[in-house]
């Protein structure tokens, strides 16, 4: 297993994936997270959470700039537990935020949106939540800015649990 750790010269938060694939040439056009800022001076929204409730959105920021997503004020918010994702920000300043994907194709209604609480985890030591699909959950944006079109080559990066899958994705 290799491990690849940049850190600026000011002491700032370790280079971001989005750094990374910048300084090889292939800067991120769209860059979405629900648990850490992908570029090392990010410091916008990952996401917004809606409470089911009242339907009241609340945006989730970070702990610091390049860091972890700080939960703890979205947990206050969704105190019950009855928050949705609603919004994933692009971090990338493309603004190709993902929301609800609309019914099209093969599939003739709106998706559901993922439970913001189901999935508590833990990156760099910090409680994070991650998207916990099943089945009918998802999110799209179909007028997008800079994105690979047609055969045009692109790069997606991509984490996932290998022990919640299913065989309509990312086999």
């Amino acid at each position: 297993m290799f491990f690849l750790l940049l850190v600026s010269a000011v002491g700032a938060a370790p280079a971001g994936v989005c750094d990374i694939f910048a300084s090889g040439g292939t800067p991120c056009v769209a860059a979405h997270s629900l648990v850490r800022a992908l570029f090392s001076l990010y410091a916008g929204h990952l996401y917004e959470v809606t409470r089911t409730s009242d339907n009241v959105t609340f945006d989730v920021s970070l702990l610091s700039a390049g860091g972890f997503a700080d939960v703890s004020k979205q947990d206050s918010f969704c105190v019950d537990g009855s928050c949705e994702v609603s919004t994933i920000y692009d971090q990338s300043g493309s603004n190709n935020h993902l929301t609800r994907a609309p019914a099209g194709g093969h599939v003739h209604h709106p998706t559901n949106l993922v439970n913001a609480t189901r999935w508590p985890i833990t990156a760099g030591g910090n409680k994070v939540y991650g998207g916990y699909f099943e089945g009918n959950m998802g999110y799209r944006i179909d007028e997008t800015v800079g994105v690979a079109k047609g055969n045009d080559p692109e790069t997606l990066y991509m984490i996932t649990d290998g022990r919640h899958v299913n065989g309509g994705c990312c086999e």
